[in-house]
């Protein structure tokens, strides 16, 4: 089969995938999952802006800064294009997916959640959506509900069912989940929950943090209330987030940050706020890496987000085949590649994460390891960290065949 990318002339748009480590080694970039690396696209989009238009947005009525606010306000309208929302002003700009959730937390949150409420999340959350979540239950007296998933990260509709019915232990106010585990890769069925849970008028929030930028997005197809998601995992800056929201639930919520541009009006006693989405956005945002994220779309819209998805499916059925071959490997997730996003955690017996991943360095391979900020999945898989590797557009079976030399370096190694 004829390959949908042509992934040896896209690796020639990162400068970096062309550095040279210790000993001559070529990177191998396999932590996709943490961020991406950034096409040179996305890298000159920046400079532009700080080289040609400097200037803050909203404001002013000179040429440059109108120039800018001209390709801030872009970005935006390319985003609800990408995830195909109604409204450009259900695209509100945050740093990260974190602060999305954070915000959702401390706004909707704060004016929904009451006493004996619930809030169900599930096992495979990362903290960015647990803490917050505790932390307002806390405070509410209210609890966290945790769907169970089993050690390949499935879930029981079913007992999602029973837990959103069940009234005695508290009224379900919100159903918050991945989409995508960013350590098991498992994809859930998003579609199916959300019409379980609106059929008992339950708002979802996604963390579209690993599926957004790996698998076409269509927050009008899936129905979803809330969509969190970060520019870094997906070709662009670091320090750009988006929250998606629904534009009658986000007219309902206060703003989050107070301060400068997401006002109309203020006096001694009273402050008008400004129209959506910019109450949500008070200060001087992340204006140049706002606009690097358009470059960024631009070049994930030119080669297809179906183009990416059957790239990965094909990468990680070549890394999961590869890695099965290597002695005393524990792998975790689904066995089938298409039941999961392009990752691949594991552990080696008798070897620590952190010491695999060090070995794997001295081959010039990147991966992650530790608890992926999962430590209530890695409590129930009964481990205390795994080793990840992480696919992209970028990546090839030549550097998999590279991981795979370096793990039976790294058990020959621990056998001696």
């Amino acid at each position: 089969m004829q390959a949908l990318l042509d992934v040896y002339k896209i690796r020639q748009d990162f400068p970096i995938l062309n550095r040279k480590l210790k000993d001559g080694k070529r990177l191998v970039y396999l932590d996709n999952a943490a961020t991406t690396q950034k096409p040179k696209e996305v890298i000159d989009s920046i400079s532009r802006y700080y080289s040609e238009y400097n200037a803050n947005i909203h404001r002013a009525v000179y040429q440059i800064a109108e120039e800018a606010t001209e390709e801030y306000e872009n970005t935006r309208e390319k985003i609800r294009k990408f995830i195909n929302a109604k409204y450009p002003e259900e695209i509100i700009f945050t740093r990260n997916t974190t602060e999305s959730i954070n915000l959702v937390a401390y706004t909707w949150g704060n004016s929904n959640i009451k006493k004996g409420n619930k809030i169900i999340l599930t096992e495979y959350e990362h903290h960015s959506n647990i803490v917050p979540w505790q932390t307002l239950c806390h405070n509410k007296n209210a609890k966290v509900r945790y769907l169970e998933v089993d050690n390949d990260g499935y879930i029981s509709l079913e007992d999602l069912d029973m837990m959103i019915s069940k009234k005695e232990d508290g009224k379900t106010k919100l159903v918050s989940l991945s989409e995508m585990s960013n350590v098991l890769g498992t994809i859930f069925p998003v579609k199916e929950i959300i019409k379980m849970a609106h059929e008992k008028e339950i708002p979802v929030l996604l963390d579209g943090a690993q599926s957004v930028p790996h698998m076409k997005t269509d927050v009008q197809q899936s129905g979803c209330d809330f969509l969190a998601f970060s520019a870094h995992k997906m070709l662009g800056p670091t320090g750009v987030g988006v929250l998606y929201v629904k534009k009658d639930i986000l007219e309902e919520m206060k703003p989050f940050i107070l301060g400068g541009d997401m006002i109309k009006e203020v006096h001694k006693e009273n402050t008008i706020f400004n129209d959506l989405p910019y109450r949500f956005e008070g200060g001087t945002p992340n204006i140049a890496d706002v606009i690097g994220f358009n470059a960024a779309i631009d070049y994930l819209n030119k080669i297809g987000m179906e183009n990416i998805r059957e790239h990965e499916l094909e990468m990680t059925s070549y890394l999961l085949d590869k890695i099965q071959d290597v002695k005393s490997t524990t792998i975790y997730g689904p066995k089938n590649a298409k039941d999961r996003g392009g990752l691949v955690s594991f552990n080696m017996d008798g070897i620590h994460p952190h010491d695999c991943a060090t070995i794997l360095n001295d081959y010039g391979v990147a991966i992650r390891s530790g608890h992926h900020c999962a430590q209530v999945l890695m409590e129930k898989l009964e481990i205390v960290a795994s080793s990840r590797a992480s696919l992209y557009i970028y990546n090839t079976k030549e550097e998999i065949d590279i991981l795979i030399d370096a793990l039976n370096h790294a058990r020959r190694i621990f056998s001696t």
